[in-house]
């Protein structure tokens, strides 16, 4: 990889970040997005996917360093060494999921995700959702407070604490996991390959109303939601070598 001159840093409104913002821009100089090679993202790992779905359109890959809280998306800060590691990183390239969402007065709501779209309840019943698989129903009733479809890359963010399976990154599936599943009450979840579309409808929307959200886009009042992994639009993500995706996923697994 060349050598990466043109950096764009940007960072979120933790003082943290801020201040690393201006310290790096001070010795690294500050290059404007539309001109960048690359972009480095301060912050944690919601601060990363804003990043992520903000500059999409520009085709620079996206080095982030954590400056926020989780960071399974971020690399380690430091100051001094940023040019060597950029020359040396790996890059991971990531398909968001698509999601169309109808709500009850009949408007059609779109969102891209990188980690993940889900639906919650809205009030205080359980939701009751039907799953259909390209057009098949697999699932006609499941009695939950959510379901979820999460890629690869967010399968340990909000999937794993819904106890779904950790995605190994390159993998050609997607997970779809209950939230607190009621009925059927043993019901695990399920793995579907990544060219599917996912739909579930809302069985009873007006007395069990039911919420959906693609990376912290949300939705009210849906009555059905379709998704699928959109493979037209690719995002960039630089690691330092030895700790990409892959190695983090496995490592996770065994913490």
């Amino acid at each position: 990889m060349p050598h990466h001159h043109n950096i764009a840093f940007v960072a979120s409104d933790v003082p943290a970040a801020q201040t690393a913002r201006a310290a790096l821009i001070q010795r690294y100089g500050q290059a404007d997005e539309a001109r960048a090679d690359v972009i480095v993202a301060l912050g944690g790992d919601g601060f990363m996917l804003q990043t992520l779905h903000r500059t999409r359109n520009l085709g620079v890959p996206v080095y982030g360093m954590n400056r926020g809280t989780v960071g399974f998306l971020m690399n380690d800060y430091s100051e001094t060494d940023l040019i060597e590691r950029l020359d040396a990183a790996e890059e991971a390239v990531i398909n968001p999921l698509a999601m169309r969402a109808q709500t009850a007065d009949g408007t059609l709501h779109e969102a891209l995700a990188i980690n993940e779209v889900s639906m919650l309840r809205a009030g205080p019943q359980a939701a009751k959702l039907k799953i259909s698989i390209d057009g098949r129903t697999r699932l006609a009733e499941l009695v939950c407070d959510g379901a979820l479809v999460a890629t690869p890359a967010g399968s340990t963010a909000y999937n794993y604490s819904a106890h779904g399976p950790i995605l190994p990154i390159g993998s050609d599936v997607l997970a779809i996991t209950a939230v607190a599943a009621f009925r059927p009450r043993r019901w695990r979840g399920a793995l579907v390959p990544r060219t599917a579309t996912i739909r579930f409808d809302v069985l009873d929307p007006v007395k069990r109303p039911v919420m959906a959200e693609g990376d912290g886009q949300p939705v009210r009042d849906v009555v059905w939601i379709e998704v699928r992994s959109e493979s037209a639009i690719a995002h960039h993500i630089l690691f330092d070598p030895g700790h990409g995706l892959e190695e983090r996923l496995i490592r996770e697994q065994f913490e």
